[in-house]
């Protein structure tokens, strides 16, 4: 399956939001060390307001068993630079609500990744169609420098929303600020709008 979602005469075009520039390959950006994976230690959690009350947990065979699709999208990051027409390929956002539902009373997922790193996100921006727990890029494994195994990506938010090297979604019924939105980034991240810092928040 192979989905461009709603915005498909913008993935890959010279429309880019506002205050963005194209760059030219894929740059590199993170905060922190390239994690070494060790698959057998590795898994993927899903906690807190599920459903069931109960914790789900994939091992890395597990995991990599599950269902794929192929998303088309662009990346933006809030410094001002936008790279386009990634194919990701990976596991849909909603095929892990429906693997591991949450309670009726969620309202936010906080994604976790390596060192304790998380952003924040609504549940409604998890669950979009383009949101991918991707594992590869332009039909190969992501680098480890990209997020390999796993990283979040939620192409129609900036990209501090998709965390690299992804280990866990907890589901919550009350937002609360992930890592970079406790150091003055917009709590909402939409680039269409340059939502880049906080103090643009509406009350």
């Amino acid at each position: 399956m192979r989905y461009a979602g709603k915005d498909d005469h913008l993935v890959g075009s010279d429309m880019l939001p506002p205050g963005q520039r194209k760059a030219h390959g894929w740059p590199v950006s993170h905060y922190g060390p390239v994690p070494r994976f060790r698959p057998e230690r590795w898994n993927l959690k899903v906690f807190g307001a599920t459903a069931s009350g109960t914790e789900h947990v994939w091992s890395f065979e597990e995991f990599a068993a599950l269902p794929r699709t192929t998303v088309v999208a662009d990346l933006h990051c809030a410094s001002g630079t936008s790279t386009t027409g990634h194919e990701w390929f990976g596991l849909p956002a909603t095929a892990l609500l429906e693997l591991a539902p949450p309670a009726p009373q969620a309202t936010h997922v906080m994604a976790w990744a390596e060192y304790g790193y998380n952003a924040n996100l609504r549940l409604a921006d998890f669950a979009s169609p383009r949101t991918l727990l991707a594992t590869h890029h332009g039909g190969q494994h992501l680098t480890a420098e990209h997020g390999f195994p796993v990283r979040l990506v939620v192409p129609h938010l900036y990209s501090w929303k998709g965390p690299k090297w992804l280990r866990a979604i907890e589901y919550m019924t009350a937002d609360r600020r992930g890592f970079w939105e406790e150091r003055g980034h917009h709590n909402i991240a939409d680039p269409w709008k340059e939502q880049r810092y906080s103090y643009q928040e509406e009350d």
